[in-house]
């Protein structure tokens, strides 16, 4: 039997959709070792979320509500997540492989002297032990991962597990907040969201990218009138960000975000491994270049030989049409 701990991320008395992801999957995976699974969610004004929870499959919430968490501080975070682990007696961890889960599982395997497997899309059992697949070399290939050691701790990769409702007996349980100096020793004092209609990259069910072949920022106009139409997100490659055409929230590939939408429209885009590695796991990916050699046909389910300018309009009225 083993017991799995979820930490569940919100913004602003919301959780994340990828939150919803991470809890379904501790749901599958404790269902499969006969274990329980715990869920904490951590912040300020969370009463809200327990039903939420409990209907994704959790036995039990462990809840850190104070007014002193609305701001994230990853020490204090990760202090209330070991606190959280000890409660729940758990051998398996499960986070989002977004920024604050990176982050805060790192600190959370220091304090315990636990492993880390991080960006993983599977997990299944192998007898007592817990199995994983992640990618490895800029997505080229993909790595089995016995853990054999526990706690072990593992970050999920975004849209890429499927969120899915299971009842569950939701016992609600507060964790005690209380934090020393040392727990707080980074303050976040300040956060800027950028004000957008368009979802979050990371959390996008469709994306559409524009790289090189743009040709300048203004021509970005066309990209976001389809990306509007169809409630998409906007990406861009490492060359039209490098550019200065888009903003580096906005860059898909190693060193921007690694997105895993249901349609993923790569517009100008040639295909570097760089940019691959961070897209390549999308579930239908469409390129448009005028290159028939260019790497991205490669991994493409549909590819378009021709002019962007002629073929993204046209989809965008197509799209308006069907959507009418």
């Amino acid at each position: 039997m083993s017991n799995i701990l979820v930490f569940a991320e919100q913004r602003e008395g919301k959780l994340k959709s990828y939150a919803l992801e991470a809890i379904s999957e501790g749901s599958r995976l404790a269902g499969k070792a006969g274990g329980t699974l715990s869920v904490c969610v951590i912040g300020s004004n969370l009463a809200d979320l327990s039903a939420t929870i409990s209907s994704y499959g959790a036995d039990k919430i462990l809840m850190a509500d104070d007014p002193g968490l609305a701001v994230y501080s990853p020490g204090a975070y990760a202090k209330l997540l070991q606190d959280a682990l000890v409660m729940s007696a758990a051998e398996v961890v499960l986070l989002s492989s977004s920024a604050m889960g990176r982050e805060v599982s790192a600190l959370l395997a220091a304090k315990v002297n636990a492993s880390l497997l991080s960006d993983v899309v599977a997990t299944f059992w192998e007898g007592d032990h817990l199995v994983v697949k992640r990618p490895v070399y800029a997505g080229k290939a993909f790595l089995k991962v016995a853990a054999k050691k526990t706690p072990v701790l593992v970050t999920l990769r975004p849209n890429v597990f499927a969120a899915e409702e299971k009842s569950g007996n939701g016992a609600l349980e507060n964790l005690t907040v209380a934090l020393s100096d040392a727990d707080a020793r980074v303050t976040v004092t300040e956060t800027s969201m950028k004000a957008s209609s368009r979802p979050e990259l990371t959390e996008a069910s469709i994306i559409v990218s524009g790289g090189r072949g743009m040709g300048g920022p203004d021509n970005y106009k066309i990209i976001e009138e389809l990306a509007d139409t169809l409630g998409a997100a906007v990406g861009a490659s490492r060359a039209a960000v490098d550019a200065g055409w888009r903003p580096h929230a906005d860059q898909v590939g190693q060193t921007g975000k690694t997105v895993s939408p249901n349609l993923y429209i790569a517009c100008g885009i040639s295909g570097a491994i760089q940019h691959l590695a961070g897209m390549n796991s999308s579930k239908c990916i469409v390129a448009i270049n005028t290159d028939p050699e260019a790497p991205i046909f490669k991994v493409a389910n549909y590819g378009i030989v021709a002019d962007l300018f002629d073929v993204v309009p046209a989809l965008n009225a197509a799209a308006k049409e069907l959507l009418a």
